[in-house]
């Protein structure tokens, strides 16, 4: 294929796109149509997309701009112009987001009884239960910081809670001190439940900002505090390592300690801190206004995250369906020798890639199992159960990615276990995120070794499972089964690539071959036939797939693009891409589903796969991508994972041909279809 040199004009900035993504979330609390406590998740969700944002994204564009490094991206925009266009559209956003939260949740909440006290808001009932707490529970361990000669600015630690404090007065060694520092630490809750007889409510909370604030000058004996602001400092949070480490997890150790500390990218502060401060605070962190964000109300509210047993105020509970075929008395090895499994998640529980690890685990015929790890948890249950396997004298061999981001640490302590009870611990490729998600189990029949896979979209997180739509597919199939522990050999061994018989596979196979199954539709299309391509991922941001995606419109392939959240593709324009449609859907469900359809001539290729259509899954990470063979189960997915998403106009936005997102509506005399609700009725009708 011919290189395609894009613009700004083919090419939508990622940047800009991720951010839409975000204010695509932030949508969700504002729809009055959505459960009040949804609505305030929605508003948490939001703050820490964006904490990730500033963490990863601006402080990465933020370097280049230190470095007057010119920035190699297909839109061509200068670094410079992508970060003023970002920093006014956040600004404009977090505005939003706290009027959404000031003028809308937060009032309605009361009116429900739950309610969150902030400084502004302590009556004199509250003083006194307050006077006890803080004197009890929080100055003990409280430590004030003078700013003056003989103590510097403090480090303070990324995303860390801290008051600044104007004084007059002199201390108790006579020096005339202006300003403090009081970080809050990180031991003490955000949010403290007050009493039923002090506020008359089972269900009112007090910020610790409140509390502080409240008795700040205690902390200063002789001195008179005449102004206390909260404030927030955000870091570049990206860690780099070296290629030619000699020691992954301990090169990871060093860099997860340089994390807290990383190069200031945003200061939130109180909005009615004076300015003199705040450009005290400016220069301290080296930032300026454009990375200043004044805010009105609690800074940071993922500390609103807290649990109220009021079920009238959210989704309604729905509890994940064991598939039928598992619902008898049988083992799972024997339900795999008859038919492959598709479980779709969190429609559809976790618990049976569980029980197939426990079953292995401790049944005398498995010799082996092999496992990739990217997100699972020291506390999860499939490490606990790998480590029985282990004990219990199988061959376990864990491939562990310990570079997922900020799973680094979490992912250190898995290795740690899974090795102390005796399981194979590989950290995959240097250079190389093993992003994959495999299982593998060899299990002795008949004086033969068979093989059991299971390949999934999704991480092997129980948590994730039920908030994350996901697939998973059980087989026997012999040469997917051969392709897995082929992958498996290429991860822990040494050797050239890996030749697989139905698994495409990066950073090796699967580029090449998504543009040649593009280029087939192309080639029908001309011929007259019909040709369709479906593809439904996370993100869309590769540009010669992109390149391509648009020579398949100009054929006349019908392409349905649902991408959640980056899309650089840009639709609907005449003469270059009037052919393809983009949605997005944002619901109650996190949308994580990697599924790619070609129409093949009639054929109906159809696979799903660990990776997103971005440059980094397809040539800097190890990912697999499973084709779907099974007719039954084929059709299952293009029904309900495909088709049911192409017709939602509750959860549904649409790409403009400007690169904007608007919300899908209902047209007059149209049925109400929401993807997921639909998903949920299906499965609670097999019960």
């Amino acid at each position: 294929m011919p290189h395609f040199q894009h613009s700004s004009e083919t090419y939508y900035n990622r940047e800009l796109s991720l951010l839409d993504f975000n204010r695509r979330v932030l949508a969700q609390a504002l729809d009055s149509s959505l459960p009040l406590l949804e609505r305030l998740n929605f508003l948490i969700i939001f703050s820490r997309n964006l904490d990730e944002f500033f963490e990863i994204r601006i402080a990465g564009l933020m370097k280049q701009r230190d470095l007057n490094a010119i920035a190699r991206t297909p839109d061509a925009i200068p670094t410079e112009v992508v970060l003023d266009e970002l920093s006014q559209v956040i600004h404009d956003t977090v505005a939003q987001q706290y009027q959404t939260l000031n003028h809308a949740v937060l009032p309605a909440l009361q009116s429900e009884g739950i309610r969150f006290i902030q400084f502004k808001d302590i009556l004199e009932k509250h003083r006194a239960w307050i006077s006890h707490y803080f004197s009890k529970e929080v100055q003990p361990v409280l430590t004030p910081i003078s700013l003056d000669p003989s103590h510097p600015f403090p480090r303070l630690v990324n995303k860390s809670l801290n008051f600044i404090v104007s004084l007059e007065g002199k201390d108790a060694f006579g020096r005339a001190i202006e300003m403090a520092i009081v970080p809050a630490p990180r031991s003490l809750p955000r949010l403290i439940k007050m009493p039923v007889e002090v506020e008359g409510s089972a269900e009112t909370q007090i910020f610790l900002t409140a509390i502080i604030q409240q008795h700040i000058n205690d902390l200063f004996p002789g001195m008179k505090a005449t102004g206390c602001y909260a404030f927030r400092v955000t870091r570049n949070a990206d860690l780099v390592l070296a290629e030619d480490v000699d020691d992954l997890a301990v090169a990871l150790k060093d860099e997860l300690s340089s994390r807290r500390f990383g190069r200031a990218v945003r200061l939130e502060i109180e909005d009615d801190c004076p300015q003199s401060i705040i450009d005290y605070l400016l220069d301290e962190f080296d930032l300026s206004e454009q990375e200043l964000y004044r805010i009105d109300g609690p800074i940071n509210l993922s500390r609103l995250s807290t649990s109220f047993n009021r079920p009238e105020l959210k989704y309604p509970v729905y509890t994940p369906i064991i598939p039928k075929v598992f619902r008898k008395q049988t083992a799972i090895f024997d339900v795999l020798k008859t038919q492959d499994v598709l479980l779709h998640h969190p429609f559809d529980s976790f618990q049976p890639v569980i029980n197939l690890l426990r079953e292995a685990a401790k049944d005398p015929q498995v010799l082996a199992i092999k496992q990739t790890l990217y997100r699972s948890g020291p506390d999860s249950d499939i490490v606990q159960v790998l480590a029985e396997a282990a004990r219990n004298g199988k061959e376990v061999t864990a491939v562990i990615e310990l570079r997922a981001r900020f799973d680094e640490e979490s992912n250190i302590t898995v290795a740690n276990i899974l090795q102390e009870a005796g399981a194979v611990v590989v950290y995959g490729i240097v250079g190389y995120k093993t992003h994959a998600k495999m299982i593998l189990i060899v299990r002795r029949e008949n004086n033969q070794l068979l093989r059991y896979a299971h390949l999934g979209t999704g991480n092997y997180h129980a948590g994730n499972a039920r908030m994350y739509t996901d697939y998973g597919l059980m087989t026997t199939h012999p040469d997917i089964c051969e392709d897995v522990h082929r992958m498996f050999q290429e991860l822990t061994g040494m050797g050239k690539m890996a030749k697989l018989k139905a698994l495409l596979h990066a950073p090796f196979t699967l580029h090449t071959e998504l543009l040649k199954l593009i280029e087939q539709e192309v080639v029908a299309a001309q011929a007259g036939k019909y040709a369709r391509i479906i593809v439904k991922v996370n993100a869309l941001t590769e540009p010669q797939l992109i390149a391509a995606l648009y020579r398949a419109s100009q054929a006349g392939v019908r392409v349905d693009l649902i991408i959640r959240s980056i899309c650089c593709l840009i639709p609907q324009v005449k003469g270059m891409s009037e052919n393809i449609h983009v949605r997005s859907i944002v619901g109650r469900f996190l949308e994580h589903t990697r599924v790619y359809y070609f129409e093949h001539a009639g054929e109906k290729r159809l696979y799903c796969a660990s990776a997103d259509w971005m440059g980094r899954n397809l040539f800097s990470r190890v990912e697999t991508c499973f084709p779907i063979l099974e007719s039954r189960l084929k059709k299952r997915i293009m029904k309900d994972g495909l088709l049911n998403y192409l017709d939602d106009n509750q959860n549904a936005w649409e790409m403009q041909s400007h690169g904007q997102w608007e919300k899908v509506v209902v047209e007059a005399g149209a049925e109400p279809q929401n993807a997921q609700k639909y998903l949920i009725a299906q499965k609670i009708s097999t019960v």
